[in-house]
Protein backbone atom coordinates (compact mmCIF):
# COMPACT_ATOMS: atom_id res chain seq x y z
CA UNK A 1 0.00 0.00 0.00
CA UNK A 2 2.63 2.62 0.65
CA UNK A 3 4.12 1.99 -2.73
CA UNK A 4 1.23 2.68 -4.42
CA UNK A 5 0.39 6.06 -2.59
CA UNK A 6 4.36 6.51 -3.18
CA UNK A 7 3.95 5.88 -6.54
CA UNK A 8 0.61 8.55 -6.63
CA UNK A 9 2.37 11.29 -5.02
CA UNK A 10 5.14 11.06 -7.72
CA UNK A 11 2.35 10.98 -10.26
CA UNK A 12 0.67 13.85 -8.42
CA UNK A 13 4.36 16.24 -8.51
CA UNK A 14 4.30 15.62 -12.40
CA UNK A 15 0.86 16.47 -13.23
CA UNK A 16 1.45 19.58 -11.00
CA UNK A 17 4.79 20.34 -12.65
CA UNK A 18 3.27 20.00 -16.12
CA UNK A 19 5.13 18.34 -19.36
CA UNK A 20 8.66 18.34 -19.38
CA UNK A 21 8.88 19.75 -15.97
CA UNK A 22 9.36 17.16 -13.80
CA UNK A 23 12.91 16.98 -11.57
CA UNK A 24 14.07 14.10 -9.80
CA UNK A 25 13.62 13.40 -6.25
CA UNK A 26 16.51 12.24 -4.36
CA UNK A 27 18.21 15.49 -2.91
CA UNK A 28 17.75 17.32 0.41
CA UNK A 29 18.85 20.47 -1.08
CA UNK A 30 15.11 20.92 -2.76
CA UNK A 31 12.49 22.80 -1.14
CA UNK A 32 9.03 22.83 -2.25
CA UNK A 33 5.69 24.64 -1.86
CA UNK A 34 2.46 24.03 -2.93
CA UNK A 35 0.55 27.14 -1.29
CA UNK A 36 3.13 29.84 -3.30
CA UNK A 37 1.53 33.22 -3.71
CA UNK A 38 1.92 35.10 -7.51
CA UNK A 39 0.00 38.60 -7.60
CA UNK A 40 -0.04 40.99 -10.96
CA UNK A 41 -0.63 44.62 -11.09
CA UNK A 42 -1.49 46.51 -13.77
CA UNK A 43 -1.98 50.84 -13.76
CA UNK A 44 -4.98 51.67 -15.44
CA UNK A 45 -6.86 55.25 -16.09
CA UNK A 46 -10.01 53.83 -15.10
CA UNK A 47 -9.45 51.26 -12.17
CA UNK A 48 -6.20 49.32 -11.43
CA UNK A 49 -6.29 45.52 -12.00
CA UNK A 50 -4.37 43.28 -9.08
CA UNK A 51 -5.19 39.59 -8.65
CA UNK A 52 -3.65 37.37 -5.90
CA UNK A 53 -3.00 33.05 -6.64
CA UNK A 54 -1.74 31.36 -3.56
CA UNK A 55 -1.70 27.99 -5.05
CA UNK A 56 1.24 28.14 -7.01
CA UNK A 57 3.64 24.90 -6.86
CA UNK A 58 7.12 25.58 -7.25
CA UNK A 59 10.22 23.45 -6.79
CA UNK A 60 13.66 24.35 -6.37
CA UNK A 61 16.98 22.68 -6.09
CA UNK A 62 20.06 24.50 -4.18
CA UNK A 63 22.73 22.32 -5.71
CA UNK A 64 22.28 22.79 -9.13
CA UNK A 65 19.79 25.94 -9.20
CA UNK A 66 17.22 24.45 -10.94
CA UNK A 67 13.78 25.82 -10.14
CA UNK A 68 9.91 25.00 -11.44
CA UNK A 69 6.63 26.68 -11.13
CA UNK A 70 3.09 25.84 -12.20
CA UNK A 71 0.83 28.44 -12.05
CA UNK A 72 -3.28 27.49 -12.13
CA UNK A 73 -4.78 30.25 -14.18
CA UNK A 74 -8.17 29.90 -12.42
CA UNK A 75 -6.50 30.31 -9.14
CA UNK A 76 -5.94 34.13 -9.69
CA UNK A 77 -8.65 36.34 -7.52
CA UNK A 78 -9.66 39.78 -8.48
CA UNK A 79 -11.42 42.29 -6.27
CA UNK A 80 -14.68 42.14 -8.72
CA UNK A 81 -15.48 38.97 -10.23
CA UNK A 82 -16.40 40.25 -13.82
CA UNK A 83 -12.50 41.50 -13.62
CA UNK A 84 -12.19 37.90 -13.34
CA UNK A 85 -14.90 36.42 -15.50
CA UNK A 86 -13.26 38.04 -18.14
CA UNK A 87 -9.34 37.66 -17.36
CA UNK A 88 -10.42 33.86 -17.79
CA UNK A 89 -12.76 34.11 -20.85
CA UNK A 90 -11.41 36.70 -22.71
CA UNK A 91 -7.79 37.38 -21.99
CA UNK A 92 -6.20 34.42 -20.33
CA UNK A 93 -8.47 31.08 -22.26
CA UNK A 94 -8.21 29.21 -18.55
CA UNK A 95 -10.17 26.46 -20.44
CA UNK A 96 -7.83 26.35 -23.71
CA UNK A 97 -4.79 27.50 -21.14
CA UNK A 98 -5.10 26.47 -17.57
CA UNK A 99 -1.83 26.97 -16.66
CA UNK A 100 1.34 28.88 -16.82
CA UNK A 101 4.78 27.44 -16.63
CA UNK A 102 8.33 28.65 -15.47
CA UNK A 103 11.36 26.50 -16.06
CA UNK A 104 14.66 27.87 -15.66
CA UNK A 105 17.79 28.29 -13.06
CA UNK A 106 19.34 30.58 -10.73
CA UNK A 107 22.66 31.24 -12.16
CA UNK A 108 24.51 32.06 -8.91
CA UNK A 109 22.65 29.47 -6.34
CA UNK A 110 26.61 28.97 -5.20
CA UNK A 111 25.93 32.18 -3.07
CA UNK A 112 23.33 30.58 -1.51
CA UNK A 113 23.84 29.15 2.13
CA UNK A 114 21.19 27.44 3.43
CA UNK A 115 23.06 26.49 6.68
CA UNK A 116 23.13 30.05 7.44
CA UNK A 117 20.11 32.66 7.79
CA UNK A 118 20.58 35.62 5.55
CA UNK A 119 19.15 37.36 2.47
CA UNK A 120 20.88 36.23 -0.47
CA UNK A 121 20.52 38.21 -3.83
CA UNK A 122 19.89 36.12 -6.72
CA UNK A 123 19.52 36.04 -11.03
CA UNK A 124 17.28 33.74 -12.54
CA UNK A 125 16.42 33.05 -15.72
CA UNK A 126 14.49 30.85 -17.51
CA UNK A 127 11.35 29.96 -20.23
CA UNK A 128 8.17 31.44 -18.72
CA UNK A 129 4.96 30.03 -20.84
CA UNK A 130 2.05 32.14 -20.78
CA UNK A 131 -1.46 31.46 -22.61
CA UNK A 132 0.81 28.51 -24.89
CA UNK A 133 3.70 30.91 -25.83
CA UNK A 134 6.60 30.13 -23.95
CA UNK A 135 9.36 33.70 -23.81
CA UNK A 136 13.09 33.88 -22.20
CA UNK A 137 13.11 35.63 -18.82
CA UNK A 138 15.78 37.05 -16.88
CA UNK A 139 14.89 38.76 -13.14
CA UNK A 140 16.54 39.12 -10.29
CA UNK A 141 15.50 38.25 -6.63
CA UNK A 142 16.17 36.87 -3.11
CA UNK A 143 16.44 33.78 -0.94
CA UNK A 144 16.34 34.52 2.67
CA UNK A 145 17.18 31.50 4.56
CA UNK A 146 15.59 31.77 8.29
CA UNK A 147 14.55 29.08 10.46
CA UNK A 148 15.19 26.03 8.23
CA UNK A 149 12.67 27.29 5.78
CA UNK A 150 13.41 29.61 2.39
CA UNK A 151 11.34 32.76 1.31
CA UNK A 152 12.07 33.43 -2.36
CA UNK A 153 11.07 36.69 -4.18
CA UNK A 154 10.99 38.86 -6.81
CA UNK A 155 9.18 41.31 -9.34
CA UNK A 156 9.16 41.55 -12.72
CA UNK A 157 7.55 43.17 -16.03
CA UNK A 158 5.71 41.07 -18.68
CA UNK A 159 3.79 42.25 -21.73
CA UNK A 160 0.53 40.71 -22.60
CA UNK A 161 1.28 41.39 -26.24
CA UNK A 162 4.63 39.23 -25.33
CA UNK A 163 1.88 35.99 -25.14
CA UNK A 164 -0.41 36.75 -27.83
CA UNK A 165 -3.14 38.10 -25.30
CA UNK A 166 -5.81 40.35 -27.19
CA UNK A 167 -7.26 43.12 -25.12
CA UNK A 168 -10.17 44.27 -27.02
CA UNK A 169 -9.99 47.45 -28.70
CA UNK A 170 -13.31 48.63 -26.56
CA UNK A 171 -10.75 48.50 -23.72
CA UNK A 172 -7.26 48.53 -25.24
CA UNK A 173 -6.53 52.27 -24.19
CA UNK A 174 -7.90 51.61 -20.68
CA UNK A 175 -5.65 48.79 -19.81
CA UNK A 176 -1.43 48.93 -19.32
CA UNK A 177 0.79 47.54 -21.95
CA UNK A 178 2.63 46.26 -19.08
CA UNK A 179 1.72 43.70 -15.85
CA UNK A 180 4.19 43.78 -12.71
CA UNK A 181 4.37 40.33 -11.47
CA UNK A 182 5.28 39.62 -7.99
CA UNK A 183 6.40 36.58 -6.63
CA UNK A 184 6.63 35.03 -3.26
CA UNK A 185 7.19 31.51 -2.10
CA UNK A 186 7.58 30.28 1.42
CA UNK A 187 9.73 26.73 0.53
CA UNK A 188 10.51 24.23 2.64
CA UNK A 189 12.64 21.40 2.54
CA UNK A 190 10.88 18.53 0.07
CA UNK A 191 11.01 15.00 1.56
CA UNK A 192 8.98 13.41 -0.90
CA UNK A 193 5.65 13.77 0.78
CA UNK A 194 2.89 16.23 -1.07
Amino acid sequence: MKRINDMKKLLLLFLLTGPGLYLPLVAQERYFTKTGHISFFSKAPLEDIVAHNREVVSLVDFKTGEMVFTVPMRAFQFRKSLMQQHFNENYIESDKYPKAYFRGKVNNIAAVNLAADNTYKVLVEGTLTIHGVAKPIRTEGTFQVKGGQVTGRSTFTVAPADYDITIPLLVREHIAKTIDITVDMLYKPFQGNL
